[in-house]
Order: structure tokens, then sequence, then C-alpha cells
């Protein structure tokens, strides 16, 4: 379940209003990763990571995944758990709730449920209950969080000098965490990346020697860097484990001296080329 921000009117497009989003599906095993992320350097509540493709000199086909080499691994499928009654989210008509049919073993409110942004308030039990079908009966639990606000300004990464990020903190603490992915080279064929899982504390620090060797990877146009607010429940069936995750997500781009991002010619000085990792060179 996600918070989906409004969006101001621009030019060209109208005003798109906020909402909260619920998908769910319950599957039958964990998703595999065709990219392997070893830790190279750790400080705090951030590592970086850097990316290791294993290779299967078998294909692994379109249902499953080289997870290592010379090691396939299945790609999970979804599964009915039968009819789930949802509580604590208020929809636009002032239901306290509603509840969901899988529908080719997804859940989605019905079209005619209608939730505003957000359909809780900070702290509010959230509940899914599922009736039991393919899987065990199960009831989940998360507390409802507030939108996450950043206060800091755009980062700019510079090598061997920290940053620090800023948002408002939640009014209860402890029932949130805060995560971060800072990705300065997707466009380019990912290098590395730094992430973070810290407490929702209303700041955090990420060190001058992780962004020095992240920077030193490489880079790619249009950096940026996400930042989620997420509030965690599970329960464990015979199954397995079955979360429910609320979350309010932010991505914005990050500055890096010298570096330009385009997307044709245009957008270069003169005399550069818009290159294939989307940078002015």
């Amino acid at each position: 379940m996600r918070l989906v921000p409004p969006v101001a009117a621009s030019e060209n497009t109208p005003a798109t209003p906020g909402s909260t989003a619920v998908l769910g599906k319950v599957y039958d095993g964990p998703t595999p990763s065709q990219i392997i992320w070893e830790e190279a350097a750790k400080e705090g509540a951030c590592k970086l990571s850097t990316p290791r493709v294993p290779f299967c000199n078998t294909p692994c086909g379109g249902s499953a995944a080289c997870v290592e080499d010379d090691q396939c691994q299945d790609y999970p499928l979804a599964h009915s758990a039968g009819k789930v009654t949802v509580k604590g989210l208020h929809t636009e008509s002032g239901e306290d709730g509603f509840s969901m049919d899988p529908v080719v073993n997804a859940y989605q409110p019905p079209a005619n449920v209608k939730l505003p942004y957000p359909a809780f308030a900070e702290g509010d039990v959230i509940s899914f209950q599922a009736a039991g079908d393919y899987y065990s009966g199960f009831t989940l639990e998360a507390a409802g969080i507030a939108p996450l606000a950043l206060t800091s300004d755009t980062l700019t990464l510079e090598s061997g000098k920290p940053v620090s990020l800023a948002w408002t903190p939640p009014t209860k603490a402890g029932s949130s965490r805060i995560y971060v992915k800072l990705d300065i080279s997707h466009h380019g064929g990912t290098k590395g990346m730094i992430e973070c899982d810290a407490d929702d504390t209303g700041s955090l620090g990420i060190s001058a020697a992780l962004l020095t060797k992240l920077l030193d990877l490489g880079v790619a146009g249009y950096p940026s860097i996400v930042v989620a607010r997420k509030s965690t429940g599970s329960t464990t069936i015979k199954e397995g484990r079955v979360d429910l995750v609320v979350t309010s997500t932010i991505e914005e781009a990050v500055q890096i001296p010298g570096l330009t991002s385009c997307t044709s010619d245009v957008d270069c000085p003169n005399g550069q080329i818009c290159q294939a990792d989307l940078t002015c060179k």
C-alpha cells in the first residue's frame, strides 16, 4: 500500500489529486534477482553495494532467473488467500473499510471504492483479514504513517564531503522507518548504490567515505535519490510469511558538479554531444 501524492498543474497538464493505492499479491516464494548486490563498505545505517551478474551456461528460460553461476531459481506464482476484509482505510464516501476478492490472484479495491490521500491518520491501525483459500487465512496489521516531506535542500554530491538528509519526523516515534537508495549511474548500467535503513528521526547523514567510493565507481545522467517512509506488519502462516507494507516515497534529483544530464544534443553546451548514458561530453 502506498501514498500517491497530488501533482500540481503544469503548463500542459492539469493537476492530479493524491490517492492511496492498494495492491496485494501472495506469492509462493521470493522473487529472484538477476543481480547480486555485494556489500563493499558500511558506515552507520548506510552501506555501499556493487553489482555482480551471475552467468548460467544453460539458459534459465522465461520462468526462472539465473541467481548464481549455473543456478536457476523459478519465479514465484501468486495464489488466492480468499476474500480480504480491510479495516482502517477511510473511503471517500465515508466507510471505514471494504472487502477485496482476488482477480487473477491479485487484490485491489473494487472499482466503486475510492481512497483519498491519505486514507488513514498517522498511527491508525490498518488491518487486512484474509478468509483463506489456497493459502491459510491470516490477519495483518500495520500502522498508518504521515506522508513523507523532505525539508533538506537538493543534495550536491562531491568527493570528500558528506551529505545530510532532513525530513519532517513522525509525531509517533518507532512505528516507521526510513529507507534510502542513492543510485547515480543507473542510466549507464548501475555500477553501485548506497542504501540506508534508518530510524525515522527526521535526519540522516551519509558519510564522505561512502559517497566518495560511490562517485569513484562512475556516474550517469539524471542521478537521483529515493527516500521512503515505511511501516510494516508481518504474520506467519504454515506456507510462509506474509507482509503488509505501508509506504510514502519521494524521488528527487541530485546535483553532481561537472555533470550535465541530457536527452538530446540540444540539452548540452556548445560542442558537446549527448551520450548513451544521458550525459553531455
